[in-house]
This record gives C-alpha cells, sequence and structure tokens, in this order.
C-alpha cells in the first residue's frame, strides 16, 4: 500500500478571520475562524487540530501579518544600525521626500534606529568595488564592546558599496557574529546601488528578526506535527527558515496570497486582465493583473522603504471592521482605525462603535441569520439600539438609513482611490479589466465600485473569502536573488549577461537543494534598464531583444522614448520557481452545500427600498441569466447586486456580474425577486 501524501493545509490570517482551505481528494473544504491577535499561532492551532488526523503527516503553508503589524505599529525588536563612519545618519536623513508638501507641522515617524543605536566602522569601499580601507582588529573590537553595552535585540549591517564589494562587510559580520545577535547582513538580502533603501531594507528585516522567529518556533511548536513554509509578498512560498532570517521578504504575505487566487479563478473563467479586490475587515488590498502578476522592487510599507521583490499591491484601512467617526468640522470618516476580532463590529455582539459591517447589516445587505452559512447570526437589534444611541451622543441629527449609507459612500470613496493608484497612474484604463471581488467583504461593495470607474465586469470567485489561503495553497516555491551591476551600452551585451545569470542561478539552485524541494526549477531572467540620466528604473523580462522592448514600454509607460539614447543595465535579477503540486487543474470547484435557504429582503439601495431576493450561491444554476437586485450567501462572504445589473454563475464556478446594460435573450433570463 502506497503512503498516504501529507495534507496540505494553506491558512491566511487576518485581523478578523483566519482562512484555512485544505483539499480531500479532488475536493476543497474551507474553515474560518475568529483571529486571536494576540497570539496568531492560537489560532492557527486551533484549525491544524480541527483537520488534520491524528497521526496523520500535515504541511501547512501560512500567510502572516505578523511582520507587517509590527512595522504599523512600531513593535519590533530594538536595533543597532552599523554603517560606514560618517554615514550612521543616512538612514534618519533618507530623501528629500515630504508625504505632505504644505503641511508645516508634519512629523516625520522617527527611525527604526535610534541616534544612540546607529554606529560606524572605520571602512571604505569605492563604488567601482575597490577596498580603500581594510578595517582594523581594534576598532572591530572597540565597535563589538559599544554595541554590547548598548544592549540591541538584532543587528543591522549595511555598509558604503558593499554591493560591489562585499569583502569589508563580511570581515565586520564575523565580528559581530561574537555577540550571538540576529545579524542582517546588507550584501545577503539586498545586494544593490542605493544606500538609503538599501539600508532601510535591512534595518527592517533586523527590526522584525526576533519577533519572526520567536512566533514562527512558537507556531512550531503548537503544531509540532507539521512541516511550516511561510508566504512571500512576491507570490511564492519558501522554508521557515528563510522567513526566519529574511522576514522582510513575508511584510505582504497574506495579500500575495489573494492576487496569485484572483489571478488564477478568474483565468479559468477566461480573463486574463483583472484588477484583484481585496476587502476583509481590517484592510483593502487592490492589485492590477494584466495577464501576469505586477510586481516591484520599490515598496514602501509603514513608510519605510522596503526593497525586496513584492507584488504591486496597494492597501487602505478600509475594511469591513473599520469604524465610522464625526471629524472635528463634522464630516463622516471611516477607518483607518478597526474593531478588528476584539472587540468586533456591534453586529458581532461586543463592540459598541459603527463599523461598515453594521452599516451593510442596518441597509439589509448582510442578512443577519446567513452570516458564516448560518453559523453565526448577526445581533440586528443590538446594532440598531446602539447605533441610534451612538449618533444621539455625536449630536448628528441624520437617520440610521441616511448615516449607514453614509458610512458606505465614505468607504467605497477610500477604495475607488486604492483601485485608480494601480490602475490609472500606472497607464492603464480600469474599463479594459474585471474586477475581481474577494475577502469577506469585497463582493459587497464591487458593484458600486465597478459603477463608478465604469469597469464593465464584476466577477466573485469561488470561495471569496478565503481565495487568499486558496492562493497560498497553489503558490509555487519562489527564491529571488539579485545584483547591481551598472552597464552602460547601445547593444546588448549577451554574452557577458548569460554569463552573470548563469552565477546567479547557481546560487539559487543551491539555496533549493539546501531546502530539498523536489520538482525541476524553472529560471525566469530580468533586468532594471533606463536611459543614461534618469534616476528610476522599468524592470523588463532579459532577451535578446531586451533593448527594444525597453523603448516601447517606456513609450507606454511615459509617453516618449529615445531610441538612440545610451541604455543603462542598473540590476540583473533572477528568480528560481519549483511548481506547486497543486495544480488548479486538480481542484473541483463546487458550492457546498449548506443550510442556506432562499428568502427575500428589503435592501435600500441609493436611499429607495428595494425588494429583494437572497438566494444561496449554489442554487444559481449554470446557464441561467438573472437580474438584480439580489443578495447572494454562502459560508466565505456575502455577494450584493444592486439594480440594473445581470448576473450568472459559469462552467468555471465563479459568479460574473454585468455592472453595464446588456440585452439578454428571454429564453435564457430569469428574473428574481
Amino acid at each position: 500500500m502506497l503512503p498516504r501524501p501529507p495534507l496540505r493545509i494553506a491558512i491566511d490570517s487576518g485581523g478578523t478571520f483566519t482562512d484555512c482551505v485544505w483539499l480531500e481528494g479532488p475536493k476543497l473544504r474551507i474553515l474560518k475562524v475568529f483571529s486571536t491577535p494576540a497570539d496568531p499561532s492560537q489560532a492557527i492551532a486551533q484549525v491544524v487540530t480541527h483537520i488534520a488526523p491524528q497521526g496523520g503527516e500535515a504541511v501547512l503553508l501560512h500567510g502572516t501579518t505578523v511582520g507587517t503589524n509590527a512595522l504599523l505599529q512600531r513593535k519590533g525588536a530594538r536595533v543597532a544600525l552599523v554603517t560606514t563612519s560618517g554615514f550612521e545618519d543616512s538612514i534618519e536623513i533618507g530623501r528629500q521626500h515630504r508625504p505632505r508638501l504644505y503641511d508645516f507641522f508634519f512629523e516625520k515617524e522617527p527611525s527604526l534606529a535610534p541616534p544612540e543605536m546607529r554606529f560606524g566602522v572605520d571602512e571604505r569601499t569605492s563604488a567601482e568595488g575597490a577596498v580603500l580601507r581594510v578595517p582594523e582588529t581594534s576598532s572591530l573590537a572597540t565597535l563589538v564592546a559599544r554595541i554590547r553595552a548598548a544592549r540591541p535585540e538584532a543587528i543591522a549591517l549595511s555598509l558604503l558599496f558593499s554591493f560591489a564589494n562585499p569583502a569589508n562587510e563580511r570581515l565586520v559580520a564575523e565580528s559581530l557574529a561574537a555577540l550571538g545577535l540576529p545579524l542582517s547582513v546588507s550584501h545577503e538580502i539586498l545586494p544593490e546601488f542605493r544606500e538609503y533603501e538599501r539600508g532601510s531594507t535591512v534595518l527592517v528585516n533586523a527590526y522584525l528578526q526576533p519577533l519572526m522567529q520567536k512566533y514562527l518556533e512558537g507556531l512550531q511548536r503548537r503544531v509540532a506535527g507539521a512541516r511550516i513554509f511561510v508566504m512571500q509578498s512576491s507570490g511564492g512560498i519558501t522554508a521557515l527558515a528563510t522567513a526566519a532570517a529574511q522576514p522582510v521578504r513575508t511584510v505582504l504575505s497574506g495579500p500575495a496570497g489573494g492576487v496569485v487566487g484572483a489571478a488564477a479563478l478568474a483565468r479559468r473563467s477566461g480573463f486574463d486582465r483583472i484588477i484583484g479586490f481585496d476587502m476583509g475587515g481590517t484592510s483593502t488590498d487592490v492589485a492590477l493583473v494584466d495577464r501576469v502578476a505586477g510586481a516591484t522592487n520599490e515598496a514602501e510599507v509603514a513608510g519605510l522603504p522596503v526593497r525586496v521583490p513584492i507584488l504591486d499591491i496597494h492597501t487602505v484601512g478600509a475594511g469591513g471592521g473599520s469604524l465610522a467617526r464625526f471629524d472635528a468640522g463634522g464630516a463622516l470618516r471611516v477607518g483607518p482605525e478597526s474593531a478588528g476580532a476584539e472587540p468586533g463590529p456591534i453586529c458581532y455582539g461586543k463592540g459598541e462603535q459603527p463599523t461598515v459591517t453594521d452599516a451593510n447589516l442596518l441597509l439589509g445587505r448582510l442578512p443577519a441569520d446567513q452570516f458564516l452559512g448560518g453559523e453565526f447570526k448577526l445581533d440586528l437589534q443590538r446594532t440598531q439600539r446602539l447605533v441610534t444611541q451612538w449618533l444621539k451622543d455625536q449630536g448628528s441629527r441624520l437617520s440610521v438609513a441616511a448615516f449607514s449609507e453614509g458610512v458606505v459612500r465614505v468607504v467605497n470613496a477610500n477604495m475607488e482611490k486604492a483601485i485608480r493608484v494601480v490602475s490609472i497612474e500606472r497607464g492603464y484604463d480600469p474599463r479594459d479589466f474585471a474586477l475581481v471581488a474577494f475577502g469577506g467583504a469585497g463582493a459587497m461593495h464591487a458593484c458600486e465600485l465597478a459603477h463608478s470607474l465604469r469597469i464593465p465586469r464584476v466577477i466573485v470567485p469561488a470561495y471569496p473569502g478565503a481565495l487568499s489561503a486558496l492562493g497560498i495553497l497553489m503558490s509555487d516555491v519562489v527564491k529571488d536573488i539579485s545584483r547591481t551591476v551598472l552597464r552602460r551600452m547601445k547593444n546588448l551585451p549577451l554574452k557577458e549577461m548569460n554569463a552573470i545569470f548563469s552565477e546567479l542561478q547557481q546560487g539559487v539552485a543551491a539555496e533549493l537543494k539546501k531546502e530539498g524541494w523536489p520538482g525541476k526549477a524553472v529560471y525566469e531572467r530580468s533586468c532594471d534598464l533606463r536611459y543614461r540620466g534618469q534616476g528610476y528604473e522599468l524592470t523588463l523580462p532579459f532577451s535578446a531583444d531586451l533593448l527594444r522592448r525597453f523603448h516601447q514600454e517606456h513609450q507606454r509607460r511615459y509617453g516618449y522614448s529615445s531610441p538612440g539614447s545610451e541604455v543603462e543595465i542598473v540590476t540583473v535579477r533572477l528568480r528560481g520557481r519549483v511548481a506547486s503540486p497543486e495544480k488548479l487543474t486538480r481542484l473541483k470547484i463546487e458550492s457546498p452545500a449548506g443550510k442556506l435557504k432562499p428568502a427575500s429582503a428589503t435592501v435600500i439601495f441609493h436611499g429607495k427600498k428595494h425588494k429583494t431576493a437572497v438566494l444561496p450561491r449554489e442554487s444559481l444554476k449554470p446557464g441561467n441569466h438573472y437580474r438584480g437586485p439580489a443578495i447572494l450567501t454562502e459560508y466565505s462572504a456575502t455577494t450584493v447586486i444592486p439594480p440594473g445589473t445581470s448576473f450568472h454563475r459559469d462552467p468555471a464556478g465563479n459568479v460574473v456580474i454585468e455592472t453595464a446594460h446588456r440585452n439578454i435573450g428571454t429564453s435564457e433570463q430569469r428574473r428574481i425577486g
């Protein structure tokens, strides 16, 4: 008898819910539990205990927000920053960039390494990589003593031009190793130019390292029988040891899984140009996929430059748990503060301040008795009573309905801005894309957002409330490596570039072999290019016609090109990818039968009450077309379909909503409501 393959479980820890998906044969199973923000591993252990068979082997694929939350709340480690003498304050000076140009009272967030935790080394390497001054043994001993006296919890080491020649940085790292502290070294994490960004990335890594190591070690103890792998911001998974050593690569771990899942399920329905719209309990993440997911190496997280491969995801503090308030001028504001899992929205039974979820409930858009597949009943009476009292306490004359509609309009405006950032501001017309709505709250707001942006189609994929976890389950193993080379040219030096890529490939192959990944690796080559004299680059796949494609992309992105000008290849990048065993073709997409029953409700759309059908998603028959208004209910999410739209469930299991009016033959149309 063949041994039973290990059970693969994917878990996405969110601010409100922890989502889990796993396969039983070809069938996908879902479980959602409330998150435990004080210790996310507690909810994960609860899920694994519930799912994994006694004595069975399990593989846990984890998308985590531990690093992101630590940065947002500034709750990382006490870090010592070591750099070339004279450059200790470069991390504080940063770039000449003011987030709010005309705000005289703007206060910059303090550096992750305060002045007393910055240390200089008397050494120097030239921009060309020549060692000009080697640090002396006595000065290194003094440095170690000073750092020991400062009592840091981690060390970040980033010397000037170490990307060109890491010899001095290796010497300093050997001396600092005697302290026995987590050590982040720039030529290992980011061997690229731009000293401030490289130093910031290494500092963020060191800031998160003790916390992530403690968290992942604790998680491993709680689920001792499982092998753990972690989702990276780049859209691929990596080994637990790598995630613990380089946590900076996991700062957008969960949202990256959502982009992977959205692109995969939309492709099953024939759509390869999409805008992913992931609205959860705490935040909303949006990303544009033009056949392949957009990626960037120039992201900012919590106001800090992070130069590692990250899917191009824009995040705003707008979610189902976002709190409503009136500002000093009496204007209605929503978010970024969130009720989270504790105490949660008013309708969950503990919260006392109105949230977006409460507003949707009061408008009739969220059926109280069909939440989480009918397993959790929302408290409508408590919500009406507390919101009425809250409005009275605020001195507002708004009715509960008018206030609720205002909350929805405000949060929609915030999310519309986010979609514009990843589409219009990147040179894309949103009308050429489909909006893929997922997350627990995404499908409740997607149609109104699509109408505002004139997006013709909304896709609500199968299992929308757990799509990030599904994306993590399907993600490939990914290893990224880069190196700054700075080559000026008018003709592409193919032989030299191939030699550089071959060297990088050997390093990636060795890493994959060391971690024991089965399967053949596929290597993807890319380069950062710019015209000579420019300050920013475009990243393109490497090929023999690289320069021609660079001119074309520059024309598309910026409106002009200069084919006769000298071009610089600034940084070369290599990605090694090992395919996941859980390929989408094996998944059987079907809505699980539950205890949800068809019903009707009175729902407010644009100030008017509409009689609206409430339908379990599994009751939609493929091939039939329907008209709104309608509410679709299922275990992981609720879909709100306003009047004037049509929708159907396609053979792939996705619900496709046409936001523009179109003619539907009477033989295939079924009116509801």
